[in-house]
């Protein structure tokens, strides 16, 4: 091999090192930031501009993150339980996985979170070397090869019969119906562990990767969706919000791109009393900005399991757990919420900690309030428990520790008003079982300096 072609065999990693040293300033960078109630800011100091208005907390107490320990052998079992949907739910002659139990299509999100549960379940034993090696293949085979929106980046959702472009409701959409940029950013975690990680596989990552256009996606620092607006014209909305956009924008910034302003938590941020917490929120609200400000859990417990939490996403991950810790407190309503798949009409809800000027609200993504789905999430419990394991999170554990068929996997949740099992069984929240699982046994996932 000449000079000249190892340093072309070696560009994917290259360009990832590279990125890996811009995300490390930028955090390193996000780490200065001085929160409210923290050390080192006096009372009443204000917030960075476009922030909120001026708050006083009482600092928080940090819960000690428990080091990695062997499992049990009922945590096991729970690990093979959660592996059981992607066999009942593969696909082989595409490589995809379904989002729902039983309905062949997939997004983006769900590819990322069926990428993450081979991982695990491999990393735990659930799965050989042989199995492990075929699903990663036929998984980078197919998405090196599915049609892209625009032919830059894929399409929100997929027929996993086909691998054809659908819409949400798995009708055949020739065009495509846009893209999600957070739903690229959680595919981008997987190929992330696997480049650092197994790197018998980077030349399947880098055939996905070299395909795709990145021109619309990032522009100055910020993440942009894609959507067919009106005369059939793409438009690119800006896309995230406090929580989800700073841990789509890491695998971003590990991939290379500037997402220096999406990795900004301070621009937006505004901190509601909920319960006696105060939570971080995103002042953009949906009537002016066009898209709901969830606080929900998963966004904050997929960073800590897969990149080990940065300071400032540490505290906020704790505030938001402590607000649904004290809310139980004074309500002795067992909470843990988050967005989920439930097993009637609508079908998706967000159980939230805080959304759209209002604490503990159930709405659809049209923002129409459903609270009587209103339910204690597993793949909240899975991780939180995982991440901080108090006398909560056990008492959260022991209440939904039977809600599954061993036949086909984890349901999604315990319906509140009713005491009744959400069986709605999807891929997200299975691949979560198995990732706060190999957490407890490793540690994160992406935390590269321990």
């Amino acid at each position: 091999m000449t000079f000249k072609d190892g340093i072309r065999a070696a560009r994917s990693r290259i360009i990832i090192i590279l990125g890996l040293l811009t995300s490390i300033g930028i955090i390193v960078a996000l780490d200065s930031l001085k929160l409210p109630g923290s050390s080192g800011m006096s009372a009443g100091a204000s917030l960075p501009q476009q922030s909120s208005a001026q708050f006083t907390v009482e600092r928080t107490s940090r819960l000690p993150m428990p080091s990695p320990g062997e499992l049990s052998a009922e945590e096991r079992e729970f690990a093979r339980i959660a592996w059981q949907y992607f066999e009942k739910n593969y696909q082989p002659q595409t490589g995809l996985v379904n989002s729902v139990d039983g309905y062949p299509a997939s997004t983006m999100w769900d590819t990322g979170s069926y990428l993450m549960g081979v991982i695990s379940a491999y990393k735990l034993g659930i799965i050989s070397k042989s199995v492990f090696a075929e699903r990663i293949k036929s998984a980078l085979q197919a998405l090196s090869t599915l049609a892209l929106f625009d032919n830059e980046l894929p399409n929100k959702s997929y027929n996993t019969l086909t691998k054809e472009m659908a819409n949400y409701d798995n009708s055949p959409a020739p065009r495509g119906i846009g893209w999600s940029a957070i739903d690229i950013g959680r595919l981008f975690v997987p190929m992330n562990i696997l480049i650092w990680n197994y790197p018998e596989f980077a030349s399947g990552v880098r055939l996905v990767l070299e395909r795709l256009r990145f021109r619309n996606v990032v522009r100055g620092g910020t993440l942009y969706g894609a959507v067919v607006g009106d005369s059939n014209r793409t438009e690119y909305p800006q896309e995230g919000r406090l929580g989800y956009e700073e841990y789509a924008a890491k695998s971003y910034a590990l991939m290379g791109a500037d997402v220096s302003v999406a990795l900004r938590q301070d621009d937006y941020l505004h901190f509601e009393t909920i319960d006696g917490i105060q939570v971080p929120t995103d002042s953009r609200s949906p009537d002016r900005y066009k898209a709901f400000n969830y606080v929900v859990s998963e966004p904050y417990i997929l960073d800590g399991l897969e990149f080990g939490f940065d300071n400032i996403s540490r505290e906020f991950a704790y505030r938001v757990y402590a607000a649904q810790e004290k809310h139980f407190d004074q309500t002795k309503v067992l909470t843990a919420v988050s967005e989920d798949n439930i097993d009637a009409p609508p079908y998706f809800v967000y159980n939230t900690v805080y959304t759209g000027g209002k604490a503990w609200s159930c709405i659809t993504d049209k923002g129409e309030d459903v609270s009587r789905f209103r339910s204690v999430s597993t793949k909240a419990v899975f991780g939180w428990h995982a991440l901080y394991q108090t006398p909560y999170t056990k008492r959260l554990f022991e209440s939904i520790k039977s809600l599954y068929d061993p036949q086909k996997g984890w349901y999604s949740g315990l319906y509140e008003q009713t005491g009744q099992p959400n069986k709605a069984i999807t891929c997200n929240t299975n691949a979560i079982v198995l990732e706060a699982l190999a957490y407890k046994r490793f540690g994160a996932h992406l935390q590269l300096i321990r």
